[in-house]
Order: structure tokens, then sequence, then C-alpha cells
């Protein structure tokens, strides 16, 4: 088959090499998502605020981040924040850092085209009942539209964990940073990188199948 041996793929290779790899990937997804989601459900509040104090610096931020490409954003992080603190902080984390303010404007926006989604009169009954802004948005609309939403927050964490063999750019140990690893010792390089597409494919296929069940089972409830 092209001349391509995976003989050298052994499960202990596996565990030295990919694991931790994947660990981190994993873990980064993670806490990126519900980093992200945080963040971008403050920016959300503040586009929709109706203040320009708020919704000017927000819109700024959303708009910006989503017009540069990701693996810039993983490189300004990595060599900005070192110079600014005074000292390195470490690859991981400054991925870490980095996803959760990048997602953040993503998430933004979808939570709120989900906030949007809420009819109106939803909003003024929680007014009528003499509810407060916060009241309002913490108990009847972002409720729904977090449910709304979640087929839109889950596919949008797949890409997420696609985009995190970026920072590959950055020397981070994650998914791809092991498969490379192990070509590159065994020197195998052009089966190990076609490994970890097969990887990254089984694990977002399934992932976006899963997707599909929820959506399908929200809109039968419905």
């Amino acid at each position: 088959m092209l001349g391509l041996d995976f003989s050298y793929i052994t499960l202990d290779l596996l565990q030295k090499f990919v694991w931790g790899g994947l660990v981190f990937s994993l873990q980064l997804t993670v806490i990126a998502t519900l980093g992200g989601i945080v963040f971008g459900t403050l920016l959300a509040l503040m586009r929709l605020s109706g203040k320009p104090l708020l919704m000017v610096p927000a819109t700024i931020y959303v708009n910006g981040m989503r017009s540069i490409p990701l693996v810039m954003v993983i490189l300004w992080f990595y060599l900005l924040i070192p110079f600014l603190i005074g000292r390195p902080i470490g690859a991981e984390m400054s991925a870490v850092i980095t996803f959760i303010a990048f997602e953040a404007a993503y998430f933004s926006e979808i939570m709120r085209a989900g906030i949007q989604s809420i009819p109106r009169g939803q909003v003024y009954a929680g007014q009528a009942l003499g509810m407060t802004y916060t009241q309002n948005m913490r108990l009847i609309i972002l409720p729904q539209a977090f449910r709304n939403m979640l087929p839109v927050l889950l596919t949008q964490t797949i890409i997420l964990f696609q985009d995190t063999s970026l920072v590959y750019a950055i020397g981070a140990y994650d998914l791809l940073k092991g498969f490379s690893n192990a070509g590159k010792i065994y020197g195998r390089t052009e089966e190990a990188y076609l490994l970890a597409a097969i990887v990254y494919f089984v694990i977002c296929f399934a992932l976006s199948w899963a997707v599909k069940r929820l959506q399908a089972k929200i809109a039968i409830v419905r």
C-alpha cells in the first residue's frame, strides 16, 4: 500500500507518545468550551444591552477576533503574554488562554442568536412580573437560549477540537504532536500523520453523529 508500514504501531507506542497528547487536546477542548461559553455569553449580553459603553467594545472584540486566523492569535499570545507579565507561562497555558479568548467571540455570536430567537413576549412577561433584567435573563431567556443553541454549541466544540491541532505551532504537546514525535522517532512520518488524520476523523465523526441524534431528540420533544 504505497510503501506504507504500520507494523511499528503498538499499544505501548500509543500509550507512550499519543495518549498524553490526546488527553491534553480533550482537556483543552473542554476548558475552552466552558470558558468560551461563559465569556461569550457575557459578550452577547453586552452587545444586546443597548448601552454604547458595553456594545462598542464587545462588538470590536468579537469582530476583531473573528477576523484573525487562530494560528496568528496563538502565536501572538504565546509571544506577548510572557513579555507583558515578565515571565514565561508555557505553551500549554498559553494555548488555554488563547482558545478561551478566541472561542468566546464565536460562542458570543451563537448565544446572541439564541437569545434573539426567544419571543419578545416572554421578555415582556418577565418584566410584567416585576423581574429585573438580570433575573429575566437568568430565569427565562438564557435557559431557553441554551436549549435552542445546544446543537450549534456542540458543533462549534467539534470544530474547536479540530483546531487544537494548531497548538503544534508553539510546541504544545497535543494529539498531533504525539503522532509527529512517534513518526520521527521510528522514521515513519507519513504513517504517523495518516493515522493522526484517521483518529481525528473517527472522533469528530462520532461526535457529529451524537450531535445529530441530540438535535433529532430535541426536535421531537418540541
